[in-house]
């Protein structure tokens, strides 16, 4: 396993970072812990958690996942091991039952902050993100931005400065942005320097083969601010695995019980999908590892999210840590991106 340190922090993470948003819906506390042991062994230091966390959210499952977690950790007695990043959720609608007039003030940082760490059983996160952005703007796939002064959200100054308070009593070591823009990135960091405040050192956002759109104005600000990608959805909800191909729907299979999931099978997506797939088959290589280890030798990437609810399936995403992509195929990639550029924002 190879390592690295995530933007300017004392942070060493694993180069592949084990997803946990199945733990307490598709996958049960045991499978939870089995899937967590297997990462362990395999030298995955890293573990990507969320307040909201699993998905879909809901009031009766909210917290499992960093229940599970903090379990795991106490009966094994290695949070000294693990490199913990969680979450606090931006306001939408299907997080209002979490904190009434949910944003990013502080009452609801402190609110979140706090019960994260009672779930975990542990004192402090390593890095501690903000889930989406308070203002309205694009993500999880929106386009055509609209600016609208009125719904700008907590200042983000005032959010920095209850992040601080955070980092000064040690409850977190580390922050870092999720679905976030350029302008957003940038905003955060000339604040932080501007009023010696915390400075954000990774941004979580969704990057694969079918969406490669940070590359258009992103990737520029993590290299020049040197900043860390952590890529989510780097299988597209695993459709890149092409098990989703020819209209299949796998027994137990995420799209198949979510189906309304839709973002990575659109016809744009599935055509690049059935491309890529057919791709990594005429290398003998498997459609998966291919799409992991494209994400996995980008310099702009810290680390590649991956999640999993099967053992095999987390025994196949990590091992892909050690396939490095011969130059034919990455040429015949672009090649496939160029006719299919960023099929799913």
């Amino acid at each position: 396993m190879h390592y690295r340190t995530l933007g300017n922090s004392d942070l060493k993470v694993s180069r592949i970072c084990l997803g946990s948003m199945t733990f307490g819906n598709q996958n049960s506390e045991s499978e939870a812990h089995q899937q967590l042991d297997y990462a362990l062994s395999q030298g995955v230091n890293f573990l990507d958690l969320a307040e909201i966390y699993p998905v879909p959210t809901s009031a009766d499952t909210q917290g499992r996942t960093e229940e599970f977690v903090g379990h795991w950790m106490k009966q094994r007695n290695n949070r000294h091991q693990m490199v913990i990043a969680t979450k606090v959720s931006g306001p939408a609608e299907m997080v209002k039952y979490l904190r009434p007039d949910i944003c990013f003030d502080r009452h609801n940082i402190r609110t979140a902050v706090e019960a994260s760490l009672q779930r975990l059983q542990t004192d402090y996160i390593d890095l501690y993100q903000l889930h989406w952005p308070d203002r309205k703007t694009n993500f999880f796939g929106q386009l055509g931005y609209q600016h609208d002064a009125s719904k700008d959200g907590t200042p983000i100054l005032e959010t920095l400065q209850v992040l601080k308070e955070l980092v000064d009593e040690g409850k977190i070591r580390h922050i870092g942005l999720s679905n976030e823009s350029p302008w957003g990135v940038m905003t955060f960091l000339k604040y932080a320097e501007m009023y010696q405040l915390p400075r954000v050192i990774s941004v979580q956002n969704p990057y694969s083969l079918l969406n490669r759109s940070d590359e258009i104005g992103l990737t520029e600000v993590l290299q020049r601010e040197r900043l860390d990608l952590l890529a989510y959805s780097p299988l597209g909800f695993g459709v890149l695995s092409g098990k989703y191909l020819n209209d299949q729907r796998p027994p137990g299979a995420r799209l198949t019980l979510f189906p309304s999931y839709a973002r990575y099978i659109t016809p744009n997506g599935i055509r690049a999908t059935q491309a890529y797939v057919d791709l990594a088959r005429e290398y003998a290589l498997d459609p998966a590892q291919m799409a992991l280890a494209y994400v996995n030798s980008r310099a702009f990437v810290g680390a590649t999210i991956i999640g999993a609810t099967t053992l095999f399936q987390l025994q196949v995403n990590i091992a892909s840590e050690d396939l490095m992509l011969c130059d034919e195929v990455l040429l015949a990639i672009e090649a496939i991106h160029e006719n299919n550029p960023n099929p799913s924002p």
